[in-house]
């Protein structure tokens, strides 16, 4: 009996099963033009503003830290220049998260991944990584040799020197990012002596290794493989979205400068695979959108330099819609290229974004710098006085949101003939209670307050706790109120 015919790819009995492709490396080739040169600039402001913004000084007075960005843990404040964030108002940092992801699916319907091939961070710091490789190692065909030849002297410091800059920049990434959660120069001292915070050292050394990791060694895998925004970007998409196109019907088919000089019908594309070489991702623009596609637009520069090498027009890879690809391919008329941008998509968009932006600027132009929280004493609910006066217990915070020491009058409203006082204080009972807040901070009193006996009949009465800063002649006084409820326990 014959034996059953094996297909020539089938597995052989006892050998591993590969699931995944091995990693093809990637050599992007150095390429000029106006786009590699907008990369340059986004990449040189970008890094500019991580790197230096720590040591920004912002003058808030005494009493306030002068870093102009500072994400204050220990207490528990975020400033940015002359904002101040605290805890309760965490809903700013909520609405800027919303605004970026609305920002973001605006780019990306209107110029595709715009933001991937130009501000992320994992291709500034890429594109950083292969500046200093190309430096060193040398452009695309001296590193492919590189990597074929034997392990020399020559090859180990190159290599050696590639990887000890990439730890310097890794190392200083690192480090840039603590000294936002601290005052920079004290921490950068405290660093050197060795007296900072073990996990001040631990964050330096965690961001150390992402850093070396994700922009040296993994590079695009992390774009491919590991970003989730490839996925989503086809949500975001639709015909009229600026993507980088290869003209098909412009190129094919395929064929050299002489064979286009015999046959008219051959179209512009060489075949020279420039395009390719300068890919980031290593991939093929002239195979049609892809998920790893960045939209770096470096073949664009590369394709326009072969094409003007050769006396054709530019753009054959360029940044087009498929609406208009399609309609310049068939000789049609193309609408003016405002009409691409302003489109119902977009519009909602622009409108969600600069909406929840305005709203917050509004709730922030009229916030308050002075607050109170009221809590009732819960044990006991009420205590009966010696005349047969009622007393009722609270914890009163008070909240100076200022950068300086604020005079504050805590009154009640809505309580007729009740008098306050503080439990530690040694004065009697008032209509009125002052205070000093220290500056941006929050003091804590108990106050009681009592109410003559029967002049109250409900169980619970409500009524607010009042307290109005005491500013300078001239100045307007501040006013912030909570309500609570006087508590009367029938026996």
């Amino acid at each position: 009996m014959n034996a059953p015919l094996t297909p020539p790819d089938a597995p052989v009995r006892g050998a591993p099963i590969r699931f995944f492709e091995k990693r093809r490396k990637v050599y992007p080739r150095k390429v000029s033009g106006p786009f590699r040169r907008l990369k340059w600039a986004i990449l040189v402001v970008t890094l500019a503003i991580y790197y230096i913004t720590p040591w920004l000084r912002w003058d808030r007075g005494p009493h306030a830290p002068d870093q102009a960005v500072l994400v204050d843990l220990a207490g528990r404040r975020f400033f940015m220049g002359p904002i101040e964030i605290w805890p309760q108002e965490f809903y700013y940092v909520a609405g800027l998260l919303v605004m970026a992801g609305i920002g973001l699916f605006l780019i990306t319907s209107t110029v595709g991944r715009a933001w991937c091939g130009y501000a992320c961070p994992q291709t500034v710091w890429t594109d950083l990584y292969m500046a200093v490789e190309r430096a060193i190692e040398g452009d695309r065909n001296a590193r492919m040799k590189l990597d074929r030849a034997p392990w020399t002297f020559s090859k180990i410091a190159k290599r050696g020197t590639v990887h000890f800059l990439w730890l310097v920049i890794a190392l200083l990434t690192g480090g840039a990012w603590v000294f936002y959660f601290t005052d920079a120069p004290t921490l950068l001292a405290r660093l050197l002596d060795g007296t900072a915070p073990a996990a001040a050292y631990a964050a330096i050394g965690i961001l150390t290794f992402t850093t070396y990791t994700l922009a040296g060694l993994m590079r695009e895998q992390v774009c491919t493989y590991m970003c989730p925004w490839p996925r989503i970007q086809s949500a975001m998409l639709d015909e009229d979205s600026f993507i980088v196109t290869y003209k098909a019907w412009r190129g094919e088919p395929r064929g050299s400068a002489k064979a286009k000089a015999a046959d008219p019908a051959i179209g512009d594309c060489v075949d020279c695979r420039a395009c390719v070489a300068v890919c980031p991702t290593g991939i093929d623009i002239r195979d049609g959108p892809q998920l790893e596609c960045i939209t770096c637009a470096l073949c664009i520069d590369a394709c326009n330099e072969v094409m003007g090498k050769l006396g054709r027009p530019a753009d054959l890879i360029g940044y087009s819609t498929l609406r208009r690809d399609g309609k310049e391919s068939r000789g049609e008329p193309l609408e003016p290229m405002w009409k691409t941008f302003v489109r119902p998509r977009t519009l909602l968009y622009f409108a969600l974004w600069a909406g929840i932006g305005i709203a917050m600027l509004v709730v922030l132009a009229g916030r308050q710098s002075l607050g109170i929280t009221v809590a009732q004493d819960r044990n006991p609910l009420m205590v009966t006085m010696a005349d047969g006066s009622l007393r009722n217990g609270y914890t009163v915070k008070i909240l100076n949101k200022a950068a300086r020491p604020r005079d504050v009058v805590v009154t009640l409203e809505g309580l007729p003939e009740a008098r306050l006082w503080e439990s530690l204080g040694a004065g009697a009972p008032s209509t009125a209670f002052r205070a000093t807040v220290r500056p941006d901070g929050v003091e804590t009193y108990r106050i009681f307050v009592r109410v003559p006996a029967g002049r109250l009949a409900a169980e619970h009465t409500p009524f607010t706790f009042r307290v109005t800063s005491v500013e300078d002649p001239g100045g307007r006084p501040e006013v912030a109120e909570a309500d609570a409820r006087f508590t009367v326990v029938r026996r």
